[in-house]
């Protein structure tokens, strides 16, 4: 399953993004309004929790300075990565694509994508947040 959330244009270099989305704390501050839990667990693996939803830890995968950060679930039971491509556009300004990769059975694919969808705009809305 993919999902690709629309380019966000970021007031911000693309050192100044790649920065802050490689401080695993950071994420707390992109997170939806509906998340009930937050906590960090090292430098590179967070947990998280949405209401209503498992708890997801992930943990830093891949790093390409200043243009991609891969972020990947921890566990084997669910594999999925979220990864963030910066594009700079100038001194301080980059385009962020977020995209959701994962590989799951259809019945699990239907009951996540919509969440999945959701969960990935918010992060990619609160991207001004950097």
């Amino acid at each position: 399953m993919h999902i690709e959330t629309p380019k966000k244009t970021i007031a911000k270099s693309d050192k100044e993004v790649y920065d802050f989305l490689l401080d695993i704390k950071n994420f707390e501050k992109l997170m939806p309004e509906n998340i009930s839990k937050f906590e960090v667990l090292g430098e590179d693996k967070f947990l998280f929790a949405l209401k209503g939803m498992p708890e997801i830890v992930l943990k830093l995968k891949d790093k390409n300075p200043y243009d991609k950060v891969v972020l990947g679930a921890a566990s084997d039971k669910l594999p999925f990565t979220l990864t963030a491509d910066i594009v700079s556009l100038g001194e301080n300004e980059s385009d962020v694509v977020l995209s959701f990769e994962g590989e799951f059975n259809a019945m699990m694919a239907m009951m996540i994508k919509t969440p999945i969808t959701n969960f990935m705009g918010t992060l990619s809305e609160n991207l001004h947040k950097i």
